[in-house]
């Protein structure tokens, strides 16, 4: 149950602190509109994940499992490329360029923008999905407490993102920094991780 617990918990962490459409939207939202009216819209991939992560979990469970050894060797390699551009993006962070256009203040519209951001549809397919069965068949408790663990561990660090971007203008940009060079070593631990379960046999 741990191994699962701490799979959320990083891969969670991970997700959240990666650049990209979402995170933008938050930090946009936040110094636009303020971390009260932003703080909300932490929550959101509660609402855009639900039918990616039934769709991805129908999908795998229909299909052979040597072929989820082959997605899960994907996934890692998935998982290591992210790592090295979060790497990159640590080296190269520049702390004006997260303050992209102000959108609507709006959860909904948040949940949209993580809705259609390819990254999720990888994740739960190469990644998550994957990780989730196999906690499952070994036993239900473990898949539900990976996803909960995951969930649990996006929002809150979504909420620390527009938190420190709301009181801490000023201090934002290293402590986004900081989170993204700890998100490059969780992402390539957890890809070593995903290609060995993909060789190993059995």
């Amino acid at each position: 149950m741990t191994v699962y617990l701490l799979l959320g918990l990083t891969l969670g962490f991970a997700a959240s602190v990666q650049p990209g459409p979402f995170i933008a939207y938050l930090i946009a939202q936040t110094l636009s509109g303020g971390w009260r009216r932003t703080l909300p819209a932490a929550a959101a991939p509660l609402l855009s994940d639900g039918p990616i992560a039934v769709l991805a979990l129908v999908v795998l469970t229909h299909i052979p499992p040597a072929f989820v050894h082959w997605l899960r060797v994907l996934g890692g390699g998935f998982l290591l490329f992210l790592a090295y551009g979060a790497a990159r993006s640590w080296r190269r962070l520049d702390p004006a360029a997260p303050q992209v256009a102000p959108a609507e203040r709006s959860f909904v519209r948040a949940a949209t923008v993580n809705f259609l951001n390819p990254g999720t549809y990888i994740g739960w397919s190469l990644v998550l999905g994957p990780l989730v069965l196999k906690g499952w068949h070994e036993a239900p408790a473990r898949g539900v407490a990976m996803v909960a663990s995951f969930y649990g561990t996006m929002i809150a660090t979504n909420a620390a993102v527009i938190l420190l971007f709301g009181l801490a203008r000023g201090l934002g940009p290293r402590v986004n920094r900081a989170l993204i060079g700890a998100s490059a070593v969780g992402l390539a631990g957890l890809g070593f991780y995903q290609l060995w379960l993909g060789f190993r046999p059995g």
